[in-house]
């Protein structure tokens, strides 16, 4: 059975940046790019699936909900993704499009709709942008445990009318409809199952390959970028042998590569469990079962089966870290960071208890966390260094979990490409919408932090002031000018040094003040988390 629940929905605000002439200029000469002029008609593109008509408004030319595969419903649930279906006519791509189903909470936003059939894109490009240009084109994958998210809070008119670049926010298949892996389903196809979204975001990939170049993108300069589970699917994109020539460059926010993947024949057992849970009994018709399963069943059981990437089949066949270590990846520069204090929202969702810890039961909860070494825990992470003690232990776990494993990936994949590292260390910057955090916590450089810096991005708590904006605008050409050229530097701006054996990462300060420093892996006691 299956339910579109696809309506219309309003489009995200797009923030006034009171900082944006300042570097545009310095944007435009970066990437060779004309300035952007308005328009009065609405912009007409026509691409292998039809003719497109998008919306002009204030400061970006917008083509959303673009169907970039055939839903993925009915015969074509756990299968790899179809070519979107073609329609005669000038369609309007006007309406963001709807969510794919969400497995978990906080995912989407407010009141969106969510369905099946969500295999969606949308596109960003500048005011007069036309077919005849060469502009780097940058596709994101949105954060959310593979279980949640949507490309609807990823607007990009802001990044693209400041940077004159192309940006595009896909949707992928979240929960057990992206990424159940069972033997029977593993059977159908080489690529194994368990990595349908994986499928669908190299689907996404042929597409901008087949058709950016109508829209003035160019097919020969994609840049790939993703934060959290975004990141951990580009990291599952470098070692996907098809998925090869597909992007030229590639960006990883706040998630290591070594957190990425489980073993494909290790977690098909689990889906077997999980098919049986929904319903499904064991034999012959439990795959085609499954396929007729209410998909609210489906996302009822959603602890019911192994998540994540999987690695193991033509797809993935190797883990990531393991392809990066071996150099038999997909090499293109790199530009890799996290936020300074990662589990601030991460501990909210994982471990609500730290909200109870007080002064007296810091150390209680640290040996709980670290029964092997938590004298030592206690004398690197003192309460008098923090605000509150869920800060204190906070940071511990994020830079045991998050923030040294960034270190650890960019070390290894800087053997092979050229690599960026930054750290986003805005210690003013707003939390997320109702992740408010406990008494007295500062829920600052918590994850997810830096979104609201590049993306018009509805999830964060308030709105960004003119210092605040001044880093995103900086953020913004770093990431653009690395998209253009692959590598961050820009006129005008503070530089980027590559990293290297002296390990120098720019820190993104409040301010613009962004200053490379050599201190990461000490600033977070690297040293002590690796085992050194």
């Amino acid at each position: 059975m299956q339910t579109d629940l696809r309506r219309p929905i309003s489009r995200p605000g797009f923030r006034s940046r009171t900082t944006a002439a300042l570097l545009a200029a310095f944007a435009l000469a970066t990437l060779g790019l004309g300035h952007a002029t308005a328009q009065d008609s609405a912009p007409l593109v026509t691409i292998d699936s039809g003719s497109l008509e998008g919306v002009a408004p204030d400061k970006a030319e917008q083509f959303l909900g673009i169907p970039y595969a055939a839903p993925p419903i009915k015969d074509l649930r756990f299968n790899p993704p179809q070519p979107a279906i073609a329609w005669t006519g000038t369609v309007a791509a006007d309406d963001l499009p709807p969510a794919c189903l969400q497995f978990e909470p906080h995912g989407a936003l407010e009141g969106q709709a969510a369905s099946e059939d969500c295999l969606y894109l949308s596109l960003y490009r500048p005011l007069g942008a036309t077919a005849s240009d060469t502009r780097p084109v940058m596709v994101y994958f949105h954060g959310g445990a593979w279980t949640q998210g949507t490309s609807a809070n990823y607007g990009g008119a802001s990044l693209v009318a400041e940077t004159g670049v192309i940006e595009i926010s896909i949707n992928y298949r979240l929960g057990a409809l992206g990424y159940l892996a069972h033997p029977g389903l593993s059977a159908e196809t080489p690529m194994g199952s368990g990595n349908y979204g994986t499928m669908d975001q190299i689907a996404a990939l042929e597409w901008v390959k087949r058709n950016v170049a109508a829209f003035g993108g160019d097919p020969d300069n994609v840049t790939i970028f993703g934060q959290s589970a975004g990141a951990g699917s580009v990291c599952a994109l470098l070692a996907a042998p098809s998925a090869a020539g597909l992007f030229h460059r590639a960006i990883l926010h706040s998630l290591p590569c070594g957190w990425v993947s489980t073993d494909l024949e290790t977690a098909e057992p689990s889906g077997v469990a999980f098919a049986e849970a929904v319903g499904c009994p064991a034999g012959p018709d439990q795959v085609a079962c499954l396929r007729g399963v209410w998909a609210g069943t489906l996302i009822a059981h959603q602890a019911d089966y192994t998540g994540g990437i999987k690695v193991g089949g033509n797809l993935i066949p190797v883990a990531p870290e393991a392809a990066i270590a071996s150099g038999e990846w997909n090499q293109v520069p790199m530009m890799v960071g996290a936020t300074r204090s990662e589990f601030k929202l991460i501990a909210m969702l994982l471990m609500p208890e730290l909200y109870d810890v007080t002064a007296e039961t810091y150390p209680d909860m640290v040996g709980k966390v670290y029964p092997d070494r938590a004298d030592e825990v206690l004398e690197l992470y003192p309460l008098a260094h923090y605000n509150s003690p869920y800060e204190a232990i906070t940071q511990a776990m994020g830079d045991e979990a998050f923030v040294c494993g960034t270190g650890a990936t960019v070390a290894k994949l800087a053997e092979w490409v050229p690599t960026y590292q930054y750290e986003f260390d805005d210690r003013t910057s707003p939390g997320l919408y109702g992740f408010d955090g406990p008494p007295g916590a500062d829920m600052s450089n918590g994850h997810s932090a830096d979104l609201q810096y590049l993306f018009d991005y509805d999830l964060g708590a308030a709105d960004l002031d003119a210092t605040q904006e001044k880093l995103a605008t900086q953020m913004m050409h770093y990431w653009a000018a690395f998209a253009a050229k692959g590598d961050p530097n820009f006129d005008g701006g503070p530089a980027w040094p590559l990293w290297t054996d002296n390990q120098q990462v720019l820190s993104l300060r409040a301010g613009g003040e962004s200053t490379p420093i050599t201190s990461f892996a000490a600033d977070h006691e690297c040293d002590f988390w690796s085992g050194n």
